[in-house]
C-alpha cells in the first residue's frame, strides 16, 4: 500500500498529488485504481484549500480524467467518504466546496499559521473587551433602573399615607352626631347672651328716660 506523506519523494502539499505522481511514475511502484482515486481525492482537497469554486476544466486537467461523468463520480465518492462537502454546479460547470479535510502541515507554513492564530487571539481579545464593556453598561443601567424603581415606590408609599390620613380626617368629620351638631347651632356662642342683655338694658334705660321727658312736658 502506498503511503503519501508531506516531504516524501519531494511532494509539495500545496500542489495536487496526482500530476506529480504521474510524472514520477517511473520511480514509483504501480498504483491500483483505488490508490489513484485516493490521490485524486487529495488533489481535490489541495485545490479546495485555494479556491472554493473549482471549474470542471481545472479538475479534469489536474486529475487527468477523460470526461465529466468520471469527474462527477469521483467528487460524489469523495463526498460520501467525508473528504469534502459541496455541490456540483452542472450549469456553470464547476465544483462549489463548502468544507474539506485538512492536509499535512509543512515547516514553512508554521509561521503563517502562527501569525493567523495570533491575529485570531487579538480579535478574540477585542471581542472580549467589547463584551465586558457592554456588560458594565448593562449593570450601570440596571442599577439606575433599580434606584428609579425604589424612588417611585417611596413616592407611591408617601402618597398612599397622605391619602389615608386625609380620608380618615374626612370620615371623622362626616361621622359627627347630627343632634349634637343641631344643639351647637341652637346654643349661642359664649358671650352672646351678655351682649344681648346689655343691649336690652340700654334699650330699657332709653325708654325710661324718654318717659320722664314726656311726663315733664305734660
Amino acid at each position: 500500500m502506498l503511503l503519501c506523506r508531506t516531504g516524501e519523494r519531494g511532494i509539495n502539499s500545496n500542489i495536487p498529488f496526482f500530476p506529480l505522481m504521474t510524472a514520477e511514475a517511473a520511480n514509483l511502484p504501480p498504483l491500483t485504481e483505488a490508490q489513484k482515486n485516493k490521490l485524486r481525492h487529495l488533489s481535490v482537497v489541495t485545490l479546495a484549500a485555494k479556491i472554493k469554486c473549482i471549474p470542471y476544466s481545472v479538475l479534469l486537467e489536474q486529475l487527468q480524467l477523460k470526461n465529466v461523468r468520471q469527474l462527477e463520480d469521483l467528487v460524489i465518492e469523495a463526498v460520501y467518504a467525508d473528504v469534502l462537502r459541496g455541490s456540483l454546479d452542472q450549469r456553470n460547470q464547476r465544483l462549489e466546496v463548502d468544507y474539506s479535510i485538512g492536509r499535512d502541515i509543512r515547516r514553512e507554513e508554521l509561521s503563517t499559521i502562527t501569525r493567523t492564530l495570533q491575529e485570531w487571539c487579538q480579535g478574540c481579545e477585542v471581542v472580549l473587551s467589547g463584551i465586558e464593556e457592554q456588560v458594565s453598561r448593562a449593570n450601570q443601567h440596571k442599577e439606575q433602573q433599580l434606584a428609579l424603581k425604589q424612588q417611585i415606590e417611596s413616592e407611591v408609599a408617601n402618597l398612599k399615607k397622605t391619602i389615608k390620613v386625609t380620608t380618615a380626617a374626612a370620615a371623622a368629620a362626616t361621622s359627627q352626631d347630627p343632634e349634637q351638631h343641631l344643639t351647637e347651632l341652637r346654643e349661642p356662642a359664649p358671650g352672646t347672651n351678655q351682649r344681648q342683655a346689655s343691649k336690652k338694658t340700654s334699650k330699657a334705660k332709653g325708654l325710661r328716660g324718654s318717659t320722664k321727658i314726656w311726663s315733664k312736658s305734660n
